[in-house]
């Protein structure tokens, strides 16, 4: 709820703080004196659309200031935690201070606690945390959306609990449908994946390309490239370990051998010589093993150079067209065709998905309109009875012969909140045709039609704070009794803010605001007009309610009337 509010320099008001609080407030005071500027604040603090011409003249900035009560978890806390606003929490309350300034020049900076925010975010706050009635675009009931969720937390837990089924098994249904229109729809996409998939998998299989095959050819095609050198350093190598071509004892192994004998033929006389002499012995093992392994390989690289590099090249070829087509090597192509093939069995299993589906969407289209059929039922029951409901409130708000009427009629198209449009429309009189909220009722009846609306929500939709404008235009006597008596009704359960011009509705008031207009003169005729607003104690109530009865606030028999309104609208509360 909003406990204060602080008005500064908007329209006739300078500097006025509202000291607000839970129940019924009403703003009085005369034509002029600036009572809609409080209105005209609380647009501000909501959102609405800023205006230059609302500064007071003279002044650089209008501004407007409200601290809100509010339960810490509430979807209007979220919100302002989101915008980065400092909420201040006590015995799990938090408190937010909301405000918005009008420059002379129109421009319009919003503050959402203590932070700059854009207004946008007032106006989602101002959704969540007040509902102004008096003009129709401030109707908050004017959108379908707005009275389907009307009417379903009047059905209460029954209404709620079908529409959890329902949203549940529509979401599955639509999952369902979209998955089959998936696979529908690109039906010739993976007919042409598919054929793509086993043209490459046969193209790879013929080729049957081996792990780490493409370095091991290439390898090889180097050595095949260079046979003639490689022959060459064999046999040049040859030669040097054993040859008869360089002269006897001139090729290593014979060198190493007669080292070897020279050491052993002294080797009794010093063992280190015998050592070497051994170690000498190995060596011309190990040269002698080399010297045939030359031997051999020459012989090997002539056999295999015949025709094996045309092999190898032609292989390397067919190998590159793969690497070129599916992957930069020919063990990225093997992982390549295992992926191709489980890609390929899924495809081939969308046919068989698609049939799948066919069955579980016709289970669900039964169970969808199953429980839209329920939903349906138990929307038209509560639409009788919340239509009811209202139309009994509006015959003691004066208008006894208007009848809201709820409609509840098949959608063109299922949604996700059901088979039905829903409908809230006023028929002023018999015989007239039902219009749309808002239409064709003035501001009064449309604030009483509206209040009627809310009495009967109240229990189960409640937001924060009301506030009505002009409900009591074009009423008198009981009818402005009866006003008075259900917004008092109304606010047991919500913080109410009421303008009136009518006695017998702040008489209903738990606190009483009256806003005085001052006209301050000059020598030349002229003039500034500025307002006060100030909370009325009980002994100033009586006066204001004279004053608004008979316009003498100092008239005994007026004053009395005002005690007598007052004992009378505190009874009904007292029982």
């Amino acid at each position: 709820m909003i406990e204060e509010m602080r008005i500064r320099d908007l329209g006739v008001i300078t500097d006025a703080t509202l000291s607000l609080g839970p129940g019924l407030t009403v703003v009085t005071g005369e034509t002029g004196a600036g009572k809609t500027m409080v209105i005209t604040a609380l647009g501000l603090l909501r959102g609405a659309r800023s205006d230059a011409g609302a500064v007071r003249l003279g002044a650089r900035s209008a501004s407007a200031e409200a601290v809100l009560r509010l339960d810490p978890t509430s979807p209007a806390a979220r919100r302002a935690a989101e915008a980065g606003a400092a909420l201040d929490e006590d015995d799990g309350v938090s408190e937010l201070i909301l405000a918005r300034t009008v420059t002379s020049e129109g421009r319009s900076r919003a503050y959402v606690g203590g932070r700059s925010a854009p207004v946008g975010v007032l106006a989602e706050l101002g959704d969540e945390l007040v509902v102004v009635h008096g003009q129709s675009d401030q109707l908050r009931l004017k959108s379908a959306p707005a009275q389907r969720q009307a009417l379903d937390k009047f059905g209460g837990t029954p209404v709620e609990q079908a529409l959890v089924a329902y949203g549940e098994a529509f979401l599955q249904w639509r999952a369902a449908l979209a998955e089959r229109e998936r696979l529908t729809s690109e039906a010739r996409e993976r007919v042409r994946e598919a054929e793509g998939l086993e043209a490459a998998l046969t193209e790879i299989g013929e080729l049957d390309p081996q792990p780490g095959e493409d370095e091991a050819l290439k390898a090889e095609s180097m050595r095949l490239g260079n046979v003639e050198e490689l022959r060459t350093a064999a046999v040049v190598a040859h030669q040097g370990l054993v040859s008869e071509d360089i002269g006897a004892g001139v090729d290593a192994v014979s060198l190493v051998d007669e080292a070897k004998r020279q050491l052993e033929a002294v080797a009794e006389h010093d063992a280190d010589l015998g050592r070497l002499a051994g170690r000498l012995a190995e060596v011309g093992y190990l040269l002698a093993d080399i010297s045939a392994d030359l031997a051999g390989y020459g012989t090997a690289l002539d056999g295999e150079a015949a025709g094996r590099l045309e092999e190898v090249e032609t292989r390397r070829a067919a190998l590159s067209v793969l690497v070129r087509k599916y992957a930069p090597t020919v063990d990225e192509v093997l992982a390549w065709r295992e992926d191709a093939a489980r890609r390929l069995q899924e495809l081939s299993g969308d046919s068989s998905r698609v049939e799948e589906l066919d069955d579980v969407i016709a289970g669900l289209d039964h169970r969808v309109h199953e429980l839209a059929d329920e939903l349906t039922g138990l929307r038209t029951a509560a639409a009788g009875s919340l239509a009811g409901m209202v139309s009994a409130e509006l015959t003691a708000l004066a208008m006894p012969d208007a009848q809201l009427h709820i409609s509840v009629t098949p959608a063109e198209h299922l949604t996700v909140h059901g088979a039905d449009e829903i409908a809230f429309t006023l028929q002023p009189h018999p015989g007239s045709a039902p219009r749309a909220l808002g239409k064709g009722a003035s501001g009064g009846e449309l604030s009483r039609v509206m209040l009627a609306i809310e009495v009967v929500l109240a229990a189960v939709d409640p937001v924060p704070t009301f506030v009505f404008d002009e409900v009591d235009a074009g009423v008198g006597g009981k009818a402005a009794v009866e006003i008075g008596r259900r917004l008092a009704m109304l606010a047991e359960h919500v913080q109410v803010i009421v303008v009136t011009h009518l006695p017998q509705v702040a008489a209903f008031a738990a606190r009483h605001i009256r806003v005085t207009k001052n006209v301050a003169r000059d020598g030349e005729g002229g003039g500034v007009t500025a307002s006060d607003v100030e909370v009325l104690p009980d002994d100033e109530r009586v006066r204001e309610l004279a004053r608004m009865l008979a316009g003498q606030e100092d008239s005994a028999s007026a004053r009395a009337h005002a005690e007598e309104l007052l004992a009378d609208a505190a009874r009904p509360r007292a029982r």
